[in-house]
């Protein structure tokens, strides 16, 4: 028997383990075989991993890819040729764009415009708000993964709903199967706080984070948790960057509610210090926290469980947005958000390499439980036979600095990773069987990716 492609001479890590000397072997797109090098067929193309990590693909399950509207930031193309280079094989658009994904038409139009420039494979949530309610149906059978609903101010001040008109979207989404997933952060308290400083002149990078305190985002984690459990709505928190919120998920698990969460590599990274070293290039909302929140997010959400996902917010903004050239400038002048998919990979393996995570741990995070949570699993996320040929190969003990972002793949790079030094890297991303990028250069083609059906 020979196959269309084979990878050899690798340690194959799942979150159930880890097997050496071994490799995969793939056929029309999918997972035909997975076991030591020595018993895997021949191939047409045979790829040596030279010693190093093979791993389910990626799945980053919370980018902003910026199409339709906003391509001058980013699109499709270009936020999927990061993913390939960074060794993401899934990514999932959020739907803050220009139209907003609020009805079928729109979803539909994001769906069309990622079948035709996509280098990896993709899908899209739509968004809830007061006035599309009666279309949670409707959108769901066009095939949205999922649903968010902006409870705090964002980019592109989608308005919340109230908390009645929330209640009725969580019953309403429940019949449908799917989950709905919270930017959690009290609107109303950010509010106060914002016109506050201003007012009093506070307009320094520190200021925008001090202006959202971790109370507005723990009070919108326990709200929306209780809602869950009156309504026994499938709920997940975005981008917890506190150890007080994930404290709130972890008591929302206990209580029985169906209540997951992801944290992004920067809120595990940094601590808001980086607002005084690097200015508004590190504004991002929820704020980078100080060191006392990030060590307990790392303990309840890491070391015990609260959090599920790994993920990045990849939000792309001009340099002129950032205000790049001025970072210490009036922070209110500035935006929130920075790009993430070609750097979440080596945070997550430095992470790896210091002892804070194994492999295993940081594979269930990273690719297997985004695949469960958002019911893409197993296609996504495993490597069992049967599935789609999704994989990403590590160099786990590769040193590197990114010395210069205008060296990333996205239309805007600015980052506070710049300057950062890492151990460990993605050396290929392979999609349903075929290389789309090897050590950085993006070798697939635009279109190549598609939607990933769900039930």
């Amino acid at each position: 028997m020979t196959v269309d492609l084979v990878v050899r001479n690798c340690t194959v890590v799942t979150p159930a383990g880890r097997t050496p000397d071994a490799g995969v072997a793939v056929e029309d797109d999918t997972i035909v075989a997975v076991g030591r090098s020595d018993r895997l067929p021949e191939a047409d193309r045979v790829l040596d991993a030279e010693g190093n990590v093979l791993v389910p693909g990626i799945v980053d399950c919370h980018i902003h890819n910026r199409e339709p509207g906003l391509e001058y930031k980013e699109d499709w193309e270009s936020a999927t040729r990061a993913a390939a280079a960074g060794g993401v094989t899934t990514v999932v658009g959020m739907p803050n764009t220009d139209p907003v994904i609020d009805r079928p038409d729109h979803l539909e139009l994001k769906f069309e415009r990622g079948e035709a420039s996509a280098h990896v494979d993709f899908q899209s949530y739509a968004v809830v708000t007061s006035e599309n309610l009666d279309l949670i149906p409707e959108i769901d059978e066009t095939g949205a993964l999922g649903f968010k609903i902006f409870l705090g101010s964002t980019v592109g001040d989608v308005p919340p709903p109230n908390d009645g008109e929330i209640l009725e979207a969580m019953e309403r989404i429940g019949e449908t199967g799917k989950r709905l997933g919270f930017h959690e952060e009290n609107g109303e308290i950010i509010e106060h706080y914002t016109k506050r400083f201003k007012a009093d002149g506070r307009n320094e990078p520190i200021d925008h984070s001090h202006s959202r305190p971790v109370i507005a985002e723990q009070e919108a984690v326990e709200r929306m948790i209780t809602f869950a459990e009156e309504t026994d709505a499938k709920i997940h928190m975005f981008h917890v960057s506190s150890g007080s919120a994930a404290e709130a998920v972890a008591r929302g698990k206990d209580q029985g509610v169906d209540v997951t969460a992801e944290t992004t590599p920067h809120y595990l990274w940094f601590t808001e210090d980086v607002m005084h070293e690097k200015g508004n290039v590190a504004r991002v909302q929820p704020p980078i926290r100080d060191a006392e929140e990030r060590e307990t997010l790392w303990d309840v959400g890491i070391d015990q469980g609260a959090i599920d996902c790994i993920a990045t917010d990849h939000a792309p903004h001009t340099p002129t947005e950032k205000k790049v050239d001025d970072p210490f400038g009036n922070t209110w002048d500035a935006i929130s958000g920075f790009v993430g998919l070609e750097t979440e990979i080596p945070v997550m393996l430095s992470f790896v390499d210091q002892g804070r995570l194994t492999l295993e741990e940081w594979v269930r995070r990273h690719s297997t439980r985004p695949a469960q949570v958002w019911g893409m699993y197993p296609q996504k996320g495993s490597l069992q036979v049967g599935t789609d040929a999704d994989f990403t190969i590590v160099d786990p003990d590769r040193e590197w600095t990114l010395a210069d972002r205008t060296e990333l793949h996205s239309k805007n790079c600015v980052t506070p990773f710049e300057g950062e030094t890492f151990t460990g890297k993605a050396i290929a991303t392979v999609v349903r069987g075929d290389v789309v990028a090897e050590d950085g250069t993006v070798v697939g083609e635009s279109g190549y990716g598609t939607r990933v059906d769900v039930d």
